[in-house]
């Protein structure tokens, strides 16, 4: 068994926004500003389009027959081409089946933009069968294989008016949900420093989605109640002996929930 759930969060390139628009000089905030102001024109709001955003931080929680492990990508000083270059080399190690939340409508999108940007090489994740015949009908590609599941997408039946929100779901489960941050909180969290803050948030997402996940398995059969449990359990027993504050905060929100 080797199973990665990730997630990322992003915040506005403003390079990018700084240069497309000629903005000059102006510092960060301004020129996103500016790149909120346009969407917001374009579209009414001010959610970026995919390929203007910059990745963050990336989590992952890695189920593999050694056990179960959390963390965030890199160091809270590591930069974009270093989370990016290490998600991917993961993924040429391992193979892993990927799970997320709405991984195929925006984080795996904005990988590759950014791994484009930074000229990161993922021969593993883009084999479809040339080189590897074990990849030609079951590929990280295509919506409807199974080497990544984007758990939004299949319990929605691929239909966009039967989506939810990963912490409604969460909490329909018993589950702790978002914990003090949302997504829309990342872009203040992150220019006010706060970089560890988004790094945890983002822990907590993983967690949320690999909980889903496990309830998701005994769903299709492919796990039994005490298995389920015994996993539960598996998360519980690694989040005490971690022993971080937001691993022991979504430990007393899951126990109260």
């Amino acid at each position: 068994m080797n199973v990665l759930t990730f997630d990322i969060e992003t915040v506005p390139d403003t390079d990018f926004g700084r240069r497309y628009l000629e903005l000059g000089d102006l510092v960060d905030e301004q020129v996103a500003q500016a790149m909120f102001a346009r969407r917001r024109e374009q579209t009414g709001g001010d959610f970026l389009p995919l390929h203007q955003q910059r990745i963050v931080a990336i989590s992952c929680a890695f189920r593999s027959r050694d056990g179960l492990r959390l963390w965030t990508l890199g160091e809270p000083e590591s930069g974009e081409a270093e989370l990016v270059a290490r998600f991917f080399e993961g993924l040429e190690r391992y193979s892993p089946d990927l799970v997320s939340w709405n991984g195929s409508g925006f984080d795996l999108p904005v990988l590759h933009y950014r791994a484009l940007r930074h000229g990161v090489a993922a021969a593993r994740y883009w084999e479809i069968g040339d080189a590897d015949t074990a990849f030609r009908y079951n590929n990280y590609l295509n919506r409807f294989h199974w080497r990544h599941l984007d758990l939004m997408d299949v319990l929605a039946c691929y239909q966009a008016r039967a989506s939810a929100r990963l912490d409604e779901v969460a909490v329909l489960l018993g589950l702790p949900g978002k914990l003090g941050m949302s997504g829309a909180d990342v872009w203040d969290a992150w220019r006010a420093g706060r970089v560890a803050a988004v790094r945890d948030y983002c822990e907590t997402d993983v967690l949320n989605t690999w909980l889903i996940y496990l309830r998701f398995e005994r769903l299709r059969g492919r796990l039994t109640a005490e298995e389920v449990a015994a996993e539960e359990a598996r998360v519980v027993e690694t989040l005490t002996r971690d022993g971080r504050p937001h691993l022991l905060e979504f430990l007393a929100a899951w126990k109260r929930a």
